[in-house]
């Protein structure tokens, strides 16, 4: 018969279905069948199955490992061809974790820090730039600038003077996806606020000179310069007010500072949306024992603690967005002279510092009675 199957191990067999679905080659005349050991079986036209591409497409989780066992294997494989032995405490001091800006690496303090890597000098860095696919900028080049792809935003900066920050990715997608067509803004993610939510005009204030050429030259870049107004300096010197309908406070671990601030600038008239970002503390007695792990979840023998501790959790970023929404309720009638009311829209989990530390974002809607 003219079909042929095509074997998978979850959770590639739903990618594999998709991806062959939508090659046009699944026999729809055959059903998909799964087996004790975990393979999922799904037919294939046969006359075509030699054109297909059935390499498996790694996640990015699995891209860092993946590369991280490289890294392994190409410092075991220096030494041992130096005469060296290799150990455990060599092997945990490569990192598993790194940050990627074109072509060159940032890794994070107090990796490599075995004095034998220091021994091996260039050939040893040469190995791990090979392995990893990137140049030796910082020893061989003369410029430490770079380019950064995010969320099809070309970013470029001097990664040497100024800071790009992975983790706030989720914030950014949330960002791309609203509507600001007719809304100006004040503040942090400039490009995501131009380029995706299509904002009518932002004004950006930073203090740092090197970020702020950054910002212009990135402007330039997506085509959106001619709707924003950059200013360098302290954002509490701004001499604006009554303008904005979205002020974005980005500034962590607290923004309460750019409060008044962000206050003054709202439309006096209709108010508007302020994005307060803070780093909050979840008390000790709401962390689990400590022989407690995120094994033992993924075993599901603490799914219910752990629903738990999401609830307490809520209920900590709740109580102080409850004293956000009040303390802003009191600078605006101090700065307006008017009564206004607050809305807690929405808050945000960006990221994790510590199990104790958590970054979110409160979207709080501010309007004059």
């Amino acid at each position: 018969c003219d079909w042929a199957c095509c074997i998978s191990s979850p959770p590639r067999g739903c990618f594999s279905r998709k991806y062959l679905q939508s090659q046009g080659v699944l026999d729809h005349k055959y059903c998909a069948q799964k087996h004790s050991d975990g393979t999922v079986t799904l037919p294939v036209v046969a006359s075509v199955l030699a054109q297909l591409d059935l390499a498996p497409t790694l996640s990015e989780k699995e891209k860092v490992q993946s590369f991280h066992k490289r890294l392994i294997e190409a410092a075991q494989s220096l030494l041992v061809s130096k005469g060296e032995t290799w150990s455990e405490d060599l092997e945990r001091d490569i990192p598993s974790r790194w940050q990627c800006h074109g072509d060159l690496v940032l890794f994070s303090e107090g990796c490599f820090s075995h004095a034998i890597w220091k021994d091996f000098g260039s050939e040893f860095w040469t190995a791990v730039a090979l392995t990893l696919g990137v140049k030796l900028t910082m020893l061989l080049g003369d410029s430490s600038y770079v380019t950064h792809i995010d969320n099809h935003i070309r970013y470029e900066f001097d990664v040497a003077k100024c800071m790009f920050s992975s983790g706030n990715i989720t914030e950014k997608l949330r960002i791309a996806s609203f509507d600001c067509s007719v809304e100006t803004g004040i503040g942090y993610f400039t490009l995501p606020y131009l380029v995706h939510a299509t904002a009518a005009h932002v004004h950006a204030c930073e203090w740092n000179p090197d970020a702020v050429k950054a910002l212009q030259r990135n402007l330039q870049i997506s085509g959106v310069s001619h709707r924003c107004t950059g200013y360098q300096g302290d954002n509490r010197q701004l001499p604006l007010s009554d303008l904005a309908d979205r002020v974005n406070l980005g500034l962590i671990p607290s923004s309460e500072e750019g409060w008044p601030v962000a206050c003054r600038l709202l439309k006096r008239d209709t108010g508007g949306i302020l994005h307060i970002h803070q780093n909050v503390t979840t008390p000790l007695h709401h962390e689990p024992p400590e022989h407690s792990s995120a094994i033992d979840v993924e075993k599901g023998s603490s799914i219910k603690e752990c629903s738990l501790r999401i609830q307490r959790d809520m209920q900590v970023w709740t109580a102080w967005a409850s004293d956000t929404a009040r303390h802003i309720c009191t600078l605006l009638l101090d700065i307006t002279g008017s009564k206004w009311k607050t809305n807690i829209k929405h808050i945000e989990h960006v990221k994790t510092y510590t199990p104790h530390i958590i970054h979110v974002v409160l979207d709080l809607e501010c309007k004059p009675f």
